[in-house]
Parts: C-alpha cells; structure tokens; sequence
C-alpha cells in the first residue's frame, strides 16, 4: 500500500514517548531612553496632525479673505472704504427698545449693515435707513445672510411712524463715547454719516461714503455681493 507506513510512526517523538524540547525566545525589555524617544516621536506626530485639521477648519475663511483682499482684479474699485487694521466688535452693552439688554457681541454669525443715528431720527437718518433696507433687500437669496442694525446713540425713542420700516431690523440703543471708540468716521465727517459693514467673525471691515445717495447705493450693492460671493463656502444664513 503506498503513502504514510505504519512503521513510519516509529520515528515521530510522539511514537516513542519522547517530547521535543521546547524553544524560548528571550526579548531585551526597553530602556527608559527608548521609551522617551518612543513618547516624543507620537507627540509631535500628534501636534501636526492636529496643526492639520486646524488649517482645513481655518482654510475656507483665509481662502475668501485672500481672494476679496488680495486677489483683486485690475481696474476694480470699491465704493467702500476698507477699514485697515480690522476692528472687533467691542465688549460694549446694549438695550433693545423692549428694555432688554445683551452684549453687542452676541450679533456675530452674521454679515451686519450697522446704522448709527440718534432716537429722533431726521431727515438724513432716515436716508440711510432707507438705503439700508434696500441693500438687504436686493441681495435677494442672499438677504439672510445680512441683518441690518441700527445703533441709537442716545435716550430718545424712536417715533411710532419708524417702527413698521424697522420690523426686521435689529435696533439697539448705545451709549455714544462707546460709539466714538469703535466707529471709525471718515475725516470731516460725523460718526453718524455713514453705513458699516461688520464680517461675520465680528470684524468691522468697511465704511461706505457719507451722505448715500442712490448711485451710491447701487455701488455699495455691488460690493456686499462681492464679499457675500466670495465667504459663500464658509458663512451660512443665520447664527
């Protein structure tokens, strides 16, 4: 019969009653200087990999600052004034006209059309605040992205006959040297002159010419679309 023979057997350790010796390896432990180098090596490893997810986190709002501020096509002018170095929005208390109070702080999240006016509200404020409705209006889908504020810079309350045109405005009564610390007027000009433009991380970044009228309104559109345009990929309706 060929294959495996019985007599075969006669030959495997098992067959005899012998056990085959068993082998052992014997692994140096490591030192505690390999143990320090192993530690440090996974540290830095996990300090850039978290430098990385830190950049595609930051990528979308450096990439639309650099493509509005840097990247400029020829023959493009702003009709607004970019404010230079950015200022934030400041710690700076403010009452609603219900008489409820929050920090002027807690509108970032959103692009913000800031007005600034006395209670009284003339002929002139009243311009403006028709001009800032009207901006917000024509961005059309992009509309609620922007919220259009008006700062009163004193204790008089506005007249009954406003409050229809303020309905989705956000109004806000300040004090006045709070407004003067962070509001940047164009020389010769009052503080209550023109419109600004506030980014969503808080920064105020534009000023638009005083005394708006509506060819300037139409120049000033054309910038918020530009700035809405180009944070498309990072900033979204409401906060």
């Amino acid at each position: 019969m060929s294959g495996f023979k019985l007599s075969d057997e006669k030959n495997l350790p098992h067959a005899s009653g012998q056990d085959a010796p068993l082998g052992f390896t014997v692994h140096s432990m490591p030192t505690p200087r390999d143990a320090l180098q192993a530690d440090a090596v996974r540290t830095r490893m996990g300090r850039w990999k978290m430098l990385f997810v830190l950049l595609i986190c930051a990528s979308p709002v450096i990439a639309s600052y650099w493509t509005y501020y840097v990247i400029r096509p020829e023959g493009r002018r702003n009709y607004g004034e970019l404010i230079e170095p950015q200022r934030p929005l400041p710690v700076m208390a403010t009452v609603s006209l219900s008489g409820e109070t929050a920090p002027l702080a807690a509108l970032k999240g959103q692009w913000l059309l800031i007005s600034v006016g006395g209670g009284a509200c003339d002929a002139a404020c009243q311009q403006r605040l028709y001009f800032q409705r009207q901006l917000r209006e024509t961005l059309g889908k992009d509309k609620d992205r922007l919220d259009r504020v008006w700062l009163i810079q004193d204790e008089v309350a506005p007249a009954d006959a406003l409050l229809p045109a303020l309905a989705q405005a956000t109004v806000l009564k300040v004090k006045a040297q709070d407004l003067q610390a962070w509001l940047p007027p164009a020389a010769g000009q009052s503080l209550d002159a023109h419109l600004y433009l506030v980014d969503p991380l808080g920064n105020l970044m534009m000023r638009f010419p005083a005394q708006m009228d509506a060819p300037g309104a139409a120049k000033a559109k054309r910038d918020l679309e530009r700035v809405l345009r180009a944070s498309a990929f990072w900033d979204t309706p409401g906060r």
